[in-house]
């Protein structure tokens, strides 16, 4: 089977795995505590240009996500995000299980904006409501589509306004700062949010997330409290430093997020070639097809994907992923396939 199911099938970009095997003898100090990771932690603070903020790498997305939500709010508070956002679907209720509501806004692109922001705020100004306090939005998106600098800026605009924090979700960021129709730099992100995360997991490592929080409110509660006492903070912590020290050497990420986006941008290509319509316009590294039960089965044969949702009784979505490993070899045998059964089929 050629798997299009998600984005961290494999395990780890060779560099990677030739750091920890180069590194595995040494004897460091625990905890994140190790040199690998203070220079982890310093290369991704010039790349962003940030020097004033605290970066914690964590093992994995819902872990991040819910750390830095429950670290960030009080009892009473929520907070909001898009009904496709990865903390409303993808991760068991983590968020509420902390005590926090998530405020879900449905969306067709699965975007927030700032109108739609604004509306669900006013709609719990009332004592016996939950007080929203964060707006979370992923870059990419759920569903593959992208913020621009100006809706970016737009959000946090508005929320410095409405004294509400700006989260960001990078899981897939390589795939956002390298499609062709981002415009945010990546150092953006330290300017208009107040805390964010460069995605690892899903962009080349065997596991882990780099968590930055800028705002000085969320980094003076004893983070790394938390951290342990949810069992987030690792032991051999170098296994993290020296993975993030590999992955932000040069433009390694950016290289990862450019390869993943061009085995997509193929199959994006080769759907429309078949008039097959596509759920969203993604130019990251998820497409989501829109095609027969038949022809999905067919492709089921011989190819693993993600089934989104059913259309009608004839018609459903799935998602097709792919990574910084994907082969373009593999990538054309699918295309070869769509178009064979898009004569059978459609």
């Amino acid at each position: 089977m050629i798997s299009f199911k998600n984005d961290y099938s494999e395990g780890a970009l060779p560099y990677v795995m030739e750091a920890l095997l180069k590194t595995n003898m040494e004897q460091t100090v625990g905890y994140g505590d190790d040199e690998y990771t203070a220079e982890a932690i310093a290369t991704i603070k010039e790349k962003i240009k940030c020097d004033d903020c605290y970066i914690r790498l964590l093992v994995g997305g819902t872990q991040t996500n819910l750390l830095t939500i429950a670290h960030s709010l009080r009892p009473h508070e929520a907070v909001i995000a898009p009904t496709t956002g990865h903390i409303s679907v993808h991760e068991a209720g983590a968020i509420e299980a902390t005590g926090h509501k998530v405020i879900e806004i449905p969306t067709e692109n699965g975007k927030l904006d700032v109108e739609s922001v604004r509306k669900m705020v006013e709609l719990h100004m009332d004592f016996h409501m939950v007080q929203p306090k964060m707006v979370y939005i992923s870059n990419p998106t759920e569903i593959g589509t992208i913020y621009s600098k100006e809706e970016l800026k737009s959000l946090s605009d508005y929320c410095k306004e409405a004294g509400l924090y700006l989260y960001l979700d990078g899981a897939r960021m390589a795939s956002a700062l390298t499609s062709e129709k981002n415009d945010i730099a990546i150092e953006d992100y330290a300017k208009y949010t107040d805390a964010f995360y460069l995605g690892g997991t899903k962009c080349g490592l065997l596991f882990g997330e780099a968590l930055v929080l800028i705002n000085k409110e969320l980094r003076q509660h004893n983070f790394i409290h938390i951290t342990k006492q949810r069992g987030a903070t690792l032991a051999k912590g170098r296994l993290l430093g020296v993975q993030f020290k590999e992955l932000f050497t040069g433009n390694r990420y950016e290289e990862v997020g450019k390869h993943s986006n061009e085995m997509a941008m193929m199959i994006k290509r080769a759907c429309l070639a078949q008039n097959i319509e596509l759920k969203t316009d993604s130019y990251t590294n998820q497409q989501f097809p829109i095609l027969p039960n038949v022809m999905i089965d067919e492709l089921g044969k011989k190819y693993r994907y993600e089934f989104w949702e059913k259309v009608d009784d004839k018609t459903s979505v799935i998602r097709f992923v792919t990574s910084w490993a994907t082969k373009k070899e593999d990538v054309e045998e699918l295309i070869k396939d769509i178009e064979v059964l898009s004569k059978k089929y459609l």
